[in-house]
C-alpha cells in the first residue's frame, strides 16, 4: 500500500472544506491525546524529521 502524501493529505482536508485554523487544532488535540500517533501519522505521510518536529512543537504552543 502507497501511503498518501503530505500534498494529497492536505489537499483532500482543503477539498472536505478544512480550514488552516481547523488544521491547527487538529494537530492539537492529536499532539495532545495521542502524542505516538501524531508522530506516525506524520512519519506516514513523510513529512521530513526538522519538520515534523516543528509541527509538534507548534501543536504544543
Amino acid at each position: 500500500m502507497t501511503p498518501l502524501s503530505k500534498a494529497q493529505f492536505v489537499a483532500a482536508l482543503d477539498t472536505a472544506g478544512v480550514d488552516d485554523t481547523q488544521k491547527q487544532r487538529f494537530h492539537q488535540a492529536l499532539e495532545r491525546t495521542a502524542p505516538d500517533g501524531h508522530q506516525a501519522l506524520l512519519d506516514w505521510l513523510g513529512i521530513p524529521a526538522a519538520e515534523a518536529a516543528t509541527i509538534r512543537a507548534q501543536s504544543r504552543d
